[in-house]
């Protein structure tokens, strides 16, 4: 409880952010240490119960009398016993909550919180919390040989968290001495450690919880109790890590594998063991591989000295040197107005939502956007036309190439957030005097080569170092939520069909052009056939009349009869002819011209319908 307040009143006082989960850490400990000393205060009634009733047994001689009402005359065992079936689950469940909310707010409140930890106070701090690891240390050696001897077992769980708490204050220590050393995040970088320590031992806790429902519980068996954490054992005895780990291999090999000498020798060595393998990893970061197509930059305590091209080069050893690779043939991407979809396949229409799109403001072009001035008043803001503006969403894919590695990594604090703002920048400036038809239309080539022009000159006037390779504007439409892109698609629809209809008429007036052309052609060409008949018919005819003439000399009467006779049938050819062959007698013809109908036609049989 001592440590726990001293520990708080530190971290109110020097503002530390790893001071305050080591509070926390310090009061899971007094929670635990005072059920622990509770529980030992059960325990001993219960033996001194037991002593006074064999007292009280062995002087009567009616040890059977007591076996039937333990509730009676056991009231010590039974509160232990309640105790330890209620109580200490619902501490552990009580422990658990603090020990995960604790960690989780702590861990949110150093990523949001700003303040750090003041120097000038951090001195005053390292020194108090120096004492209380100290005091703690001193306990908690002791306490934990203590806990070892038969019979204080519930000693365990306080004395590891003792021991462990000064561990916790050694490392605050550290977190504060970093600050004073000229590192002001070591102080809440040993904090976020310390809760996620804070969340490990939750989480052994829960599963702790876990485990003891299907666990059997056997009458006056003595069990570990829920609280006594393994995690915290292990933080404050690290070397009980050896022990556990002969035990296990004892049990898996049959034989005493800790009595060897191998592994004496190991655990006599193991710190020599491990300086030797920090010292061949330190000697491994002497020698650094710059792979094809990277860059790096050398720095000599935080000072760039040099530029590494691909290949093999040899430093001083971490931490005094440091080497910074970076990619500078690869080209890079960036996107504006959108974040990308990697689940999104195949096309896309406007209204339906995808990636998640910004929406930004485009004008758009309109004659007379100024009314007429009037000579005879005054000119005024009220007399100027708004221009009509639209909203649309655009998804800007940005390529680029890191030309200058050191101006990239020093001119800048955040590179890539600074050309994301200024490539956002360079869009919103051209879509703030564009035209929104013309974007979407036959203006989004020269757009993508105005914004990337104006792009690489904003990077080269900041010396970030990059090309800027490559600017798409395909992606470019209203915005889904509203109904303008339903709306743009009817016009762009009835666009499509104007033009339809245009391309229609053109067809069908070439179509009626060339039908006209051909009937033309042909009734020019059938006049002229009738027009070479008819001329050659002429001929014919004037030559046929020359040629009868000398027939008609020869034998004129011969040739009018001829003529007479080839003139009938053709006169006649569409009379009726009725020929008589008999010579030599006087008949009285008479003819009736008239056409009559067809017997067939005008006879026609009916049909017998009496038959039944």
């Amino acid at each position: 409880m001592a440590a726990f307040l001293a520990a708080f009143a530190i971290t109110v006082y020097a503002n530390s952010a790893a001071g305050q989960a080591a509070t926390l850490f310090l009061a899971a400990a007094v929670m635990v240490s005072f059920t622990s000393w509770f529980q030992m205060r059960l325990e001993e009634n219960e033996r001194n119960e037991k002593l006074e009733l064999d007292e009280l047994a062995r002087s009567r001689g009616q040890s059977g009398l007591f076996a039937d009402k333990d509730s009676e005359v056991f009231p010590a065992r039974n509160a232990r016993e309640q105790f330890e079936k209620y109580f200490v689950p619902g501490f552990c469940v009580l422990l658990l909550v603090v020990e995960a909310c604790g960690a989780w707010l702590l861990w949110h409140w150093m990523a949001k919180n700003t303040a750090l930890l003041s120097p000038a106070r951090a001195m005053p701090a390292l020194s108090m919390l120096g004492i209380v690891a100290l005091l703690l240390f001193l306990l908690g050696r002791f306490s934990v040989t203590i806990a070892r001897l038969e019979g204080h077992r519930l000693l365990r769980p306080g004395s590891n968290f003792l021991l462990a708490g000064a561990f916790v204050c050694t490392f605050t220590a550290l977190g504060i001495a970093g600050v004073a050393g000229g590192y002001p995040q070591a102080d809440r970088l040993m904090g976020q450690a310390l809760c996620i320590v804070l969340g490990l031992m939750a989480a052994e806790l829960l599963l702790t919880l876990l485990l003891e429902i299907y666990r059997p519980h056997v009458r006056g068996k003595v069990s570990r109790p829920l609280y006594d954490s393994r995690l915290v054992g292990l933080l404050s005895q690290p070397e009980s890590l050896f022990t556990t780990a002969a035990q296990a291999l004892d049990y898996q090999f049959g034989f005493k594998v800790s009595e060897t000498w191998f592994y004496q020798l190991l655990q006599r060595n193991l710190p020599i063991l491990i300086l030797a393998q920090l010292g061949v990893l330190l000697l491994s970061t002497c020698v650094v591989f710059v792979d094809a197509g990277e860059q790096a930059v050398l720095e000599h305590f935080g000072r760039p000295v040099a530029t590494l091209n691909p290949g093999a080069h040899l430093k001083l050893p971490w931490p005094v040197d440091r080497v910074y690779r970076y990619r500078t043939d690869q080209v890079q991407s960036l996107y504006v107005g959108y974040t990308p979809d990697t689940n999104e396949m195949g096309a896309v229409l406007w209204t339906v939502a995808h990636n998640q799109e910004q929406n930004f403001l485009v004008g758009t072009a309109e004659p007379n956007q100024l009314t007429q001035s009037n000579p005879d008043k005054d000119e005024t803001n009220d007399t100027l036309r708004t221009p009509p503006v639209s909203l649309v969403s655009v998804s800007i894919p940005i390529q680029y190439q890191v030309t200058n590695i050191v101006d990239w990594m020093y001119r800048n604090t955040d590179p890539q957030t600074l050309l994301s703002q200024l490539a956002t920048r360079s869009v919103v400036r051209y879509l703030a005097g564009a035209d929104l038809n013309t974007m979407l239309s036959r203006g989004r080539l020269k757009a993508a080569e105005k914004v990337m022009a104006d792009l690489q000159q904003s990077s080269d006037e900041r010396r970030l170092g990059v090309r800027i390779a490559f600017v798409g504007l395909e992606d470019i439409h209203p915005p889904t939520a509203s109904q303008v892109a339903s709306t743009y698609e009817q016009v762009v629809g009835a666009y499509q069909t104007h033009l339809a209809s245009n391309l229609l008429a053109r067809a069908e007036a070439v179509m009626t052009n060339s039908l006209a052309d051909a009937a033309a052609f042909s009734t020019n060409s059938e006049a002229e056939a009738l027009k070479v008949k008819l001329d050659t018919s002429a001929f014919a005819n004037a030559a046929l009349f020359t040629n009868q003439i000398p027939a008609f000399e020869a034998a004129p009467s011969i040739y009018k009869q001829r003529a007479y006779f080839e003139m009938i049938p053709q006169a006649t050819a569409n009379a009726r002819k009725y020929i008589l062959l008999v010579t030599n007698t006087q008949n009285v013809l008479v003819y009736e011209l008239e056409d009559k109908i067809r017997e067939d036609l005008i006879n026609l049989g009916v049909p017998n319908n009496s038959s039944p």
